[in-house]
């Protein structure tokens, strides 16, 4: 028989007990460990028995890497790593977050890695928002990775761990009320019946000047809600947002919404994202990241005013949130409305192929509502008026100011802010420029002395280098300047401003002038009594393709801010087609107009577009390899905007008729994966954008 000795065991005891207290305390934590870890191999090497392959979405927006990848499940995971979850892998030389997709039964790779961990069990990867990452990335030749970035907050620990309040049942919908809001809007009547009992249907829905369009909205989700499903509405901006909270806390219930917005800090957007994807509420607001909201039987999408450049994503892969909610509500079979005050093009083409059903106010209801009056350079404004082609703000604009201010607030909407946004010589009209940078001298205020827009140059000698004279005069002023002029002309009437920066949400019932900048209009109580809109030029003068849509937009959103029976009183030419289409309130016939215009120019919507935009070697490498569709068309390349560094950028636009739009996103998705394999310089890829 063969003797052991315990001598050298005994030994390795006997100097363990010799050495210092903090030296045997790092041996044993070092054991310790080395235990850990064997422990921990030793589980992971027990495979789950149940669907033991993991199949993976790793955060990598490299494109050629855009495919979930399989793992292992080790069996102390088994019931963590569902569907849906965070998790941490190995992929390549280190670990990368990801989250599971599906569980399988086998995998075609051999030796598969293991999960490193759960991160947590909390399922915030839903499988339709799983299935609408992979139709937007595919739509606009995106990786998914950047999309579930735009879809699921980051994870906020503590707040994970506190429960999700149980919400009070919903009141009973109140088809009467509901009917009674949207009255005048037909045929919204069947629209909304046919929301509480479970269909489907899709609508484009005009609103009137004065529409309350939170209530109205609130209504339809009211509908939905009777029938057992959810609803997910997405607005431009906090103003919206605020103004759809209250309409739909009155209609609802306290606590039956989740309110969703970028802005509301990690904490409280993680804790509000919770509610929705536990199924604590079933209907989400916010803005355009909601459009990826996790609510549960969604039964209806909502967007207002979907041609606010707000609800286009500033990051790859840049989907607007508009066509995020039409593909969902075609994925889920949900019900769709896309409102505004004005039409888009995209809206307009949604009705006039029959996808979907058209709501406007009635002819009676849009007379009703407000009374719109165009005042300007005409033979009889002229004759009314001879100083009104020199006057910003004619005599007939103060008599509407005057009368308006015995009942209630008067707003004046202004394209710019401050005080006066550029100067010119009171001889020549030559632009004032800066003698240090050539920038644009202007003015912060009444005593201030002239600025420099860019380098911030104090000029206090200026004089014009054309004629040699040294006065000054505003061509544009802003709000400011308007404001002060607004309160000399009218003595003891209270002024107030909002503008970027100082935006106001609401303002009081009571008279008071309000000037505000263009988007930062503030809500009046009850409605203002009159609207004026100035410097309407000023808005048609932008080199844009969406020039007087936008115009139009920004117009009829400041005039559905009246109360019923208001006034608005518009200064700028009354022969401008854009300027009638506002005074008979026809928006989607201007729409219409504008959608034929853009098929005979082969623009959207009638065609797809997509640009490329890089440095010369870039693109010039990215067209070369781009396989195109037949029928596809390459203009440009055309100068963009250069690189942070400096360095010269191109930009190339491939248009192709709408029924190849499917087929060029795939090949840009294509071009996307090969330059990112080869590790080519990158390229921006937009699809659609919302403007050239």
């Amino acid at each position: 028989m063969a003797v052991v000795s315990r001598e050298p065991q005994e030994a390795a005891g006997a100097a363990e007990l010799e050495l210092p207290g903090l030296v045997r305390d790092r041996v044993k934590e070092g054991r310790a460990k080395a235990a850990a870890t064997r422990a921990r191999k030793a589980a992971e090497a027990l495979i789950a028995e149940v669907d033991p392959v993991a199949k993976v979405l790793v955060d990598l927006p490299m494109a050629h890497l855009d495919k979930p990848f399989d793992y292992a499940v080790p069996a102390s995971m088994a019931e963590e790593a569902r569907p849906g979850v965070r998790v941490k892998v190995r992929f390549g030389p280190k670990d990368v977050d990801g989250f599971v997709v599906a569980r399988a039964e086998a995998s075609e790779v051999a030796n598969l890695q293991p999960l490193k961990r759960v991160v947590s069990s909390e399922v915030v990867l839903t499988p339709q928002v799983a299935a609408l990452s992979d139709s937007v990335a595919r739509r606009y030749a995106g990786a998914r990775a950047d999309v579930l970035r735009l879809a699921i907050p980051p994870r906020h620990a503590s707040t994970e761990k506190e429960p999700s309040a149980a919400v009070p049942a919903a009141p009973p919908f109140d088809a009467a009320a509901a009917a009674a809001a949207w009255a005048g809007h037909e045929p919204a009547t069947a629209f909304l019946r046919h929301l509480a009992s479970g269909g489907a249907p899709r609508a484009v829905w005009h609103a009137a000047a004065g529409t309350d369009h939170a209530d109205l909205i609130a209504h339809a989700t009211a509908a939905t809600l009777a029938s057992g499903r959810g609803a997910l509405v997405v607005v431009p901006d906090w103003k919206d947002l605020a103004r759809l909270d209250v309409a739909m806390t009155k209609v609802l219930g306290e606590g039956q919404h989740a309110v969703l917005a970028a802005d509301a800090g990690p904490a409280s957007r993680y804790r509000e994202f919770l509610r929705v994807a536990r199924g604590a509420v079933k209907v989400a607001i916010g803005t355009r990241a909601a459009a990826f909201a996790p609510v549960r039987h969604l039964g209806l999408v909502v967007v207002w005013d979907d041609g606010d450049d707000l609800l286009a994503e500033q990051r790859s892969p840049y989907p607007h949130a508009r066509d995020v909610l039409l593909l969902r509500a075609e994925q889920e079979q949900a019900a769709a409305l896309v409102g505004g005050f004005a039409r888009t093009v995209e809206a307009g083409f949604l009705s006039e192929t029959g996808w979907a059903q058209e709501i406007r106010p009635s002819r009676a209801l849009a007379r009703q509502r407000v009374s719109i009056e165009i005042t300007g350079d005409t033979d009889f404004d002229l004759e009314k008026d001879p100083l009104t082609r020199a006057s910003r703000v004619p005599r007939e604009a103060h008599e509407i100011i005057r009368a308006a201010l015995a009942t209630g607030p008067v707003l004046l909407q202004t394209p710019r802010r401050g005080y006066a946004a550029s100067l010119a010589c009171d001889r020549c009209r030559t632009p004032a420029r800066c003698p240090a940078c050539q920038g644009p001298l202007q003015l912060g205020g009444p005593a201030a002395p002239p600025t420099c827009g860019w380098c911030g140059h104090v000029e206090t000698a200026w004089a014009c280098g054309a004629c040699g004279g040294f006065g000054l005069r505003a061509p544009i002023i802003g709000e400011a300047r308007t404001a002060e002029e607004m309160g000399r002309s009218f003595a003891g009437v209270r002024v107030v401003t909002s503008s970027a920066g100082a935006v106001r949400q609401t303002v009081p019932g009571t008279p008071a002038i309000v000037v505000a900048t263009i988007g930062a209009e503030p809500v009046a109580e009850g409605g203002y009594t009159a609207v004026l809109l100035l410097d309407t030029w000023l808005l048609l003068g932008r080199p844009d393709l969406r020039t007087d849509e936008e115009a139009l937009r920004r117009w009829s959103n400041a005039a559905g801010l009246v109360r019923p029976g208001g006034r608005v009183l518009v200064v700028g030419d009354p022969a401008l087609p854009v300027l009638q289409a506002l005074v008979r309130w026809d928006q989607p016939g201007f729409a219409q107009r504008e959608a034929s215009a853009r098929q005979e120019a082969h623009l959207p919507p009638a065609s797809r577009l997509a640009t490329i935009t890089g440095t010369p070697g870039a693109l010039d490498d990215a067209l070369t390899l781009l396989a195109l569709p037949p029928g596809a068309e390459v203009l440009g390349p055309a100068p963009a905007e250069p690189t942070s560094t400096g360095d010269a950028r191109l930009r190339a636009v491939v248009r192709v008729p709408r029924s190849l739009g499917v087929r060029l996103t795939e090949a840009l998705g294509e071009l996307q994966r090969v330059r990112s394999a080869r590790k080519l310089d990158p390229v921006r890829v937009q699809v659609d954008p919302p403007t050239l």
